[in-house]
């Protein structure tokens, strides 16, 4: 049976997308995401992005990817695995584990580049563009459109086959294509993420209040960490991880095979007392190419302090 050219680059980018190292990719059609406007519009209204005010630029191409790409036709989303080999040992002071290696928004960034070089150099006149996560464009929503995975309680995107540790990334491009449809919800009466929040974050199911989320006052917070608080971090000092260590859908993670990811070897090693005592130096012989500079070394000493006191 011949195929249609749509079905055949389809086939050409899913399989160009798997070479290049990606776990899954999946494609939905570019159009205003009307089911997600009035929630976008609620959450901001109810001030749950605390001082992440860049949450609150660009409404309508959040909204809309035709308004980020002229004659967007498909959104390209992909899925790169950064479940570690090994973790950081218990009497630590603990780091989400995407931050372990490399800032991913560079080495997805490169990943995604040379799948739209293959596109045009394949197809021929495409125009696009990528985006990992730093961009206004909903990646949960179109992974999720894309078939890649449900939305879970914790409001992250949950696979079934590998769990939720992985960075979401997409192209838009001017190219028609075949397209995913979206998988069911399989969280099911399951609230192990909401029971384990120790800042109750997740408000309600499938929401999340974002500025009481500890992974907000450890890396988007700039004042000081509310004395509220103090007790309910669990030896989190950059980021947390703990609904997504709890979501009985990991017990699928398997360790990723990107080398850039692989963390600095003094870090695994390093006890709490090593963390009081990190110098500027220590911190960025560490760090230096990883997502943790964004809090800078003071920011991490002020997490580390608040969790001392």
């Amino acid at each position: 049976m011949l195929l249609t050219n749509s079905e055949k680059y389809t086939k050409l980018i899913k399989d160009e997308a798997l070479r290049l190292g990606f776990m899954s990719c999946g494609i939905s059609k570019a159009g205003f995401l009307e089911d997600e406007a009035p929630r976008l519009e609620k959450w901001l209204n109810e001030n749950r992005n605390g001082e992440m005010q860049w949450m609150e630029n660009h409404f309508d191409k959040r909204l809309n990817p035709t308004l980020l790409v002229d004659d967007a036709k498909s959104i390209v989303s992909v899925l790169l695995n950064y479940y570690p080999h090994e973790i950081q040992q218990e009497d630590s002071y603990h780091l989400s584990k995407y931050a372990y290696g490399q800032d991913y928004h560079f080495v997805i960034k490169d990943k995604l580049k040379h799948l739209l070089q293959f596109i045009k150099k394949e197809i021929g006149e495409v125009s696009g563009r990528a985006f990992v996560d730093s961009a206004p464009v909903l990646d949960k929503a179109w992974a999720a459109k894309s078939g890649l995975g449900w939305i879970g309680k914790n409001s992250n995107l949950l696979s079934k086959k590998t769990g939720s540790f992985f960075f979401i990334a997409e192209l838009i491009i001017d190219l028609e294509l075949e397209y995913d449809t979206p998988v069911t919800d399989h969280c099911g009466s399951c609230t192990a993420c909401i029971d384990a929040c120790p800042t109750d974050a997740i408000y309600e199911p499938y929401k999340v209040d974002g500025s009481k989320c500890i992974s907000y006052y450890t890396i988007e917070l700039k004042d000081s960490i509310p004395a509220s608080e103090r007790g309910k971090f669990n030896d989190w000092m950059f980021g947390c991880d703990i609904c997504q260590d709890v979501c009985p859908w990991n017990r699928f993670s398997k360790p990723h095979t990107e080398p850039l990811f692989n963390p600095h070897p003094d870090l695994l090693q390093m006890t709490k007392e090593d963390w009081k005592e990190i110098t500027k130096e220590t911190f960025q012989e560490i760090f230096k190419k990883t997502a943790v500079k964004r809090t800078k070394y003071d920011g991490l000493k002020r997490n580390i302090n608040f969790l001392e006191s």
